[in-house]
């Protein structure tokens, strides 16, 4: 890195970018013919008498991206842990030869919290929360300050464009982002309030500079979910191939242990008012959110995609296949096949069987997987039985050995269940219970946090991303079965990335043909964390290394897996780009302290510019891994994010423009 590109190592010199032209990252670019340097500018050429004919332009085409990682922040740059800290760079290099490296930055459209334009010349709260009947839902947790509660915890992302925009006030091309809020950590009394709040999802209205790529909030919506009940947990999020946005409900309610479950009254109490409305069944399911011209939104929940903890989905190029995040303990892989064609509304549910030999040692050979059917069913056929069966309508589970050979001993969630599946309830089991069911059918139901997945089109590989390794996946470990074929010798709490290779004209378990081209047919380790003893910071898995990922994405163009953590190990949260090609890790942003990288969404092509979205959530939520810092960090966190109340919403951006690697629209 030359002594030109200067380090961004806080969020105050990186808001001194914001006013600036973002960044080329190079379709197609225009030399002089007399040649010009590294830095992208055209040499200037002499004026002799008389003066000759200009030469012409000669056009230079991205080829690769290269992006040069950063140093991790310590207590000798406090302000740089309490924030968005970036110090890494990106060289775009050309078919002639040249290259051009960029600083890059962090540009948020708000703080959560922050009022922001309704697009009918009022403001509205960031982040709010809003009840089934669309009335904000009120923090009155301290005398005298009651407020709207607001996310700390910004996740799934967005960004893409229509072509009839109505949106007035835009100056530019208008594009729209997506963004779902989580959950918030606590209120203002400091109780916990996570899980007992339905999750917003919210549409941005962005005005696109045409000169710059640069991103401006002209409008925020608040989509209404009172049709989908409301959304419970959503997390991680994809782009679908047609254009609209795939969110998710992870940690879906236990209805057979529901009228325990302290969470989910205070859940429904906010949503409906009342504790006992909420129906257990309605959440763990696959909301689709499509964007209208005029930047409002509509969901769509789909319940024929299996009841798991849904994380994030990636559907591949035919428009039908979709591999599926299970963030749980005894998780499974699952894989959905629509019947059509971008319409998510019908199709069959399949769990993965691995063979033996599953290994993290990204040395090892790859382990063939089988798939099972667990069933074919429409979204409208599961909600009606949402609407009107009870768990135990669908099977009798108990916690403790009944000594009835009618019962199957399995494991879910790390605890030991004894489960009889009810006469006839194979379908209502299979898309309601499906945790349940899928170890019923001999699936490997070993997964410990199995979070973000998605595709690299041109080798034919998924990744997913393990958040840790252990309990489960085990040999002995919380919730191990040999059954599972899951026998690992020991954990690695940092977790890995895995690779799945993807092929057509397989067959299921049963015989019978998979109508897909993209089924995951093996898998090897990828990348993987390190556990250490704690550093003097605190870090207890090697901070130069992946610790926990979590959002994962691939850009087909920069042929890079950008990788975001949700790491309790590493002291400062990094989002990381891996190069497929050249095997390159470089780190390229820090989150704040006690924070956690989300949102990540690889978009290679807007209007010829490129982005990475990439949020964050959580800033100062304190672990033991925090001993050394708190002190020192507390009051810097508590100052930038709304004292722990706020987190950003935004993206990646550069110096002077936003990089591109397509031809721009004029």
């Amino acid at each position: 890195m030359t002594d030109s590109i200067a380090r961004t190592t806080s969020r105050r010199l990186a808001l001194k970018l914001f006013g600036a032209p973002l960044l080329p990252l190079g379709g197609s670019a225009l030399l002089a013919a007399c040649g010009g340097g590294n830095d992208g500018v055209a040499a200037a050429a002499p004026t002799p008498a008389p003066a000759p004919a200009p030469a012409p332009a000669v056009a230079r085409n991205y080829v690769s991206a290269t992006f040069n990682g950063m140093a991790a922040p310590t207590l000798s740059t406090p302000a740089a842990m309490a924030t968005t800290t970036v110090g890494s760079t990106l060289t775009i290099g050309y078919d002639d030869g040249s290259s051009t490296t960029f600083e890059l930055a962090y540009q948020p459209f708000f703080v959560t919290g922050d009022l922001v334009p309704d697009g009918k010349g009022g403001q509205v709260v960031s982040g709010g929360y809003y009840d089934a009947y669309n009335q904000p839902i009120v923090d009155a947790s301290v005398a005298g300050k009651a407020r709207q509660f607001f996310s700390d915890s910004p996740d799934g992302t967005s960004l893409l464009a229509l072509s009839n925009p109505s949106v007035a006030g835009v100056k530019g091309h208008t594009v729209f982002a997506v963004v779902q809020f989580e959950y918030t950590t606590r209120d203002q009394a400091g109780n916990s309030t996570y899980g007992t709040l339905p999750s917003p999802i919210a549409v941005l209205t962005l005005d696109q500079d045409p000169a710059t790529g640069k991103l401006s909030l002209v409008k925020y919506h608040n989509v209404d979910m009172s049709a989908a009940h409301g959304l419970w947990i959503t997390c991680g999020a994809s782009l679908s191939p047609w254009n609209t946005h795939l969110s998710s409900e992870e940690y879906e309610p236990d209805a057979a242990f529901i009228s325990t479950n302290a969470m989910f009254k205070a859940y429904s109490k906010n949503v409906f008012g009342s504790e006992t409305v909420a129906n257990p069944y309605h959440y763990g399911h696959l909301p689709e959110i499509t964007v209208n011209p005029d930047g409002t939104g509509s969901v769509k929940k789909h319940y024929c995609m299996g009841r798991i903890s849904h994380e994030l989905i990636q559907v591949m190029p035919d428009n039908r296949t979709a591999i599926m995040g299970d963030d749980y303990t005894n998780g499974g892989f699952f894989m959905f096949v629509a019947d059509k064609e971008k319409d998510l509304s019908a199709g069959t549910l399949y769990v993965a069987r691995y063979d033996a030999g599953y290994s993290i040692d990204p040395a090892a050979p790859a382990t063939k997987m089988s798939w099972i059917n667990l069933g074919h069913a429409t979204s409208a056929e599961i909600e009606r039985l949402a609407n009107t069966l009870k768990a135990s309508d669908i099977m009798s589970v108990v916690t403790t050995d009944p000594n009835d050979a009618s019962y199957t001993k399995l494991y879910a969630d790390g605890v030991a269940n004894w489960v009889k599946l009810q006469p006839g309830m194979e379908k209502a089991a299979a898309f309601l219970e499906t945790h349940r069911y899928a170890n019923l059918k001999g699936a490997s139901m070993a997964f410990t946090k199995m979070e973000g997945t998605t595709v690299n089109i041109k080798d034919k590989v998924a990744y997913s991303a393990l958040q840790n390794i252990q309990d489960s996946m085990v040999s002995g470990g919380k919730g191990w079965s040999a059954a599972t074929n899951i026998a690992l010798p020991k954990k690695l709490g940092a977790g890995g990335v895995m690779a799945h290779n993807l092929a057509g004209g397989q067959k299921d378990t049963s015989g019978a043909a998979i109508n897909s081209d993209w089924v995951p047919t093996q898998t090897h380790a990828l990348l993987v964390g390190e556990d250490i003893a704690a550093d003097a910071l605190g870090n207890t898995a090697n901070p130069d290394k992946i610790g926990n990922p979590d959002n994962l994405k691939f850009s087909e163009k920069m042929r890079t897996l950008f990788i975001g953590e949700d790491s309790s190990q590493h002291v400062n949260n990094f989002l990381w780009a891996y190069n497929v090609d050249t095997k390159k890790l470089a780190r390229i942003m820090s989150i704040p302290a006690g924070g956690e990288s989300t949102g990540l969404h690889a978009v290679d092509e807007l209007n010829g510019w490129t982005y990475i979205m990439s949020n964050f959530q959580h800033p100062g939520d304190w672990g033991g891994i925090h001993a050394t810092v708190k002190t020192q960090l507390d009051p810097l966190v508590r100052a930038n994010y709304k004292d722990r109340f706020g987190a950003a919403v935004g993206y990646l951006t550069a110096n002077p423009v936003q990089f591109s690697m397509g031809a721009k629209k004029s």
